[in-house]
């Protein structure tokens, strides 16, 4: 495990068992949060109902089982599901005969998010341990790749891209919500390991997320901007986005 992914590990380890003892999710506490975070954003108090569980819960920047629009009978993959908020809410979406997939790489997290299985009783859905750079699934597994907050956290995006475009059937469809670079970030807030598991440091610009994307093979590359967010001490500017892309239906390796 590099350095990225081990403070990464430490810091939602900590933030599990912090929500395990009834705490609130990433704004509980955190220096990283202020009035501005985005923290639970686009969540309806029905939908957290329908699972037992509230906004308290979520430890990302919006709403991707909306982004998504997800019918019953598909199949979805969560990357870094954490406490599982979205895994159980897209099961529920693509109920009956759907299932929902969720992958983490902290043993906290997945035990926090069965125990959330368990008293939301949704039973369409599976928490496995690994890497959202090496998913522990198969070619072609899934309709749908959904991730909330946590490709940003990653050291290797294109690694992480290059799964999600495997793992997807042709003609499938990836809708995340995730944390984007307005105004480059200054060099020494790039290299702080608090600032990357804070959702900061690991921030790329736009451009090189549609690229990326692109290289991946994904085309119908759409970036909305939802809300600007204030940093506190830091040079640059970030942003909480939702990306839209789809892998074609004649699909074929990236190069």
């Amino acid at each position: 495990m590099n350095e990225v992914q081990e403070g990464v590990r430490a810091r939602y380890a900590d933030r599990a068992l912090h929500m395990a003892k009834g705490g609130a999710g990433c704004c509980d506490g955190d220096p990283c949060c202020d009035e501005t975070s985005t923290c639970g954003d686009g969540y309806t108090a029905d939908e957290l109902a329908s699972i037992g569980l509230d906004a308290t819960a979520s430890l990302g920047c919006g709403n991707p089982t909306l982004l998504a629009d997800l019918h019953p009978g598909e199949t979805v993959l969560d990357l870094g599901s954490g406490a599982g908020i979205d895994v159980l809410l897209s099961a529920r979406r693509v109920s009956p005969g759907g299932h929902a997939f969720g992958v983490d790489m902290t043993d906290e997290m997945l035990d926090l998010a069965k125990r959330n299985q368990a008293k939301a009783g949704v039973a369409n859905a599976t928490f496995l341990k690994g890497t959202i750079e090496q998913l522990p699934l198969d070619d072609a597994a899934v309709d749908v790749v959904i991730s909330n907050c946590v490709i940003n956290l990653a050291a290797d995006k294109a690694a992480v891209l290059r799964e999600a475009y495997r793992v997807l059937r042709p003609n499938g469809r990836f809708a995340v919500a995730d944390m984007v670079a307005i105004e480059e970030l200054a060099p020494d807030a790039k290299q702080r390991l608090d600032l990357w598991a804070g959702c900061i440091a690991g921030t790329i610009s736009l451009e090189a997320y549609t690229n990326a994307l692109r290289d991946a093979g994904f085309k119908d590359v759409d970036i909305e901007i939802t809300r600007e967010v204030h940093l506190a001490g830091v040079d640059g500017r970030i942003a909480s986005a939702y990306l839209r892309a789809r892998k074609p239906a004649l699909a074929t390796a990236a190069a």
